[in-house]
């Protein structure tokens, strides 16, 4: 019953919501008028975001680039030179102005953009608006240099302090309130194929240190005998039947909460994966071990936000997620990604 009341709500709540958001609320405060100064690959990928996700509140008014053969760029198009910022501006008026170019080897017009922050126009550095857009961080564009002089890029203590001090009492908690169903799944996970009721594995936890993470077994014993250490995929035949169902509702994750009262993980963050998969990550992904400044977590930003994925590529996407949440660390951001994970495991959407 839970199933069905909470998809008939999704159904015609969260359409309703966007038609009233597109229409009434967004014409009520007006969209974003955005310039792109550069067409650098950045750009173009934040310019079609926008033109794809109207909702966002910002609308693309076109580029300013020296290019004279840019081909079709998404959102719109060059709309004059680089020498011409000031008039096309003054022209087009937009709100924001964001710099995305593919190349500095010739200044950026300082003193025409200068006079523009002064009349009002807002300057940013494309991957800012990148992850104000998506949610993520773009390690395509992320320098050694950007790190070391940024001051907002996490963690920050006082968010550290906080992070540590609720996770301890939440987790107290969420283990008394599933105690029962942990009870249900233990006698069903014992019941239906040999072998013990929990799952020990050694993950990666905060600075490197490796820990025995705690889940319910959904896997044949030995799964892994012939195989070797690898990623889950979906439609894995090492899944018990019992398995697939306490996967996919979550319940395979609860004994983590041990792990998080003896403080070892944290109730959100990223999710800690094993040494044999870290060491290999580490040396073919850029910036994957600054991950680790943090306490792995039961649920995460990137869980709640990207599909399940067993390819390089998804794990880089799932880098950027983590490493956008470690930078806006926060209680606020925490509650969302807790709101959303036990959505999916009330209502059964698919587990990521």
């Amino acid at each position: 019953y839970a199933m069905i009341f909470g998809s008939i709500i999704a159904l015609v709540v969260i359409p309703a919501w966007r038609i009233f958001y597109s229409r009434v609320i967004l014409k009520a405060i007006g969209f974003q008028r955005v310039l792109f100064l550069g067409i650098s690959p950045v750009s173009q990928e934040i310019a079609a975001h926008l033109a794809a996700r109207p909702e966002i509140g910002m609308r693309v008014l076109g580029y300013i680039d020296d290019s004279d053969d840019a081909g079709d760029l998404p959102g719109g198009r060059i709309l004059g030179r680089i020498q011409d910022l000031t008039s096309i501006a003054q022209t087009l008026k937009p709100d924001m102005i964001v710099v995305g170019m593919n190349e500095r080897r010739k200044e950026l017009p300082m003193s025409e953009m200068l006079h523009l922050r002064f009349a009002g126009v807002h300057f940013e550095e494309a991957v800012v608006t990148f992850e104000a857009a998506f949610g993520r961080v773009s390690t395509r564009q992320m320098r050694p240099s950007r790190l070391v002089f940024s001051s907002d890029l996490g963690p920050r203590k006082g968010s550290l302090f906080w992070h540590s001090i609720y996770s301890f009492p939440m987790a107290a908690l969420l283990l008394i309130l599933f105690a029962p169903v942990m009870l249900v799944v233990a006698i069903i996970v014992k019941l239906t194929s040999p072998g013990p009721i929990f799952h020990r594995q050694v993950r990666v936890g905060l600075n490197g240190s490796p820990f025995t993470l705690y889940k319910f077994r959904s896997m044949y014993v030995d799964a892994e005998a012939r195989t070797g250490p690898v990623w889950a995929k979906k439609g894995d035949q090492r899944i018990t039947p019992p398995g697939k169902w306490i996967r996919r509702f979550r319940l395979d994750e609860l004994p983590q909460l041990l792990n998080v009262l003896r403080n070892e993980m944290a109730l959100v963050g990223p999710r800690p994966e094993r040494p044999e998969f870290v060491a290999s990550l580490t040396e073919q992904i850029p910036y994957y071990n600054y991950r680790h400044c943090v306490r792995p977590g039961i649920t995460g930003w990137a869980q709640i936000n990207y599909k399940y994925g067993d390819t390089l590529h998804d794990v880089i996407m799932k880098l950027e997620y983590d490493l956008y949440y470690i930078k806006n660390l926060a209680v606020s951001l925490d509650l969302y990604i807790i709101f959303h994970t036990l959505k999916v495991m009330l209502f059964s959407e698919t587990a990521q």
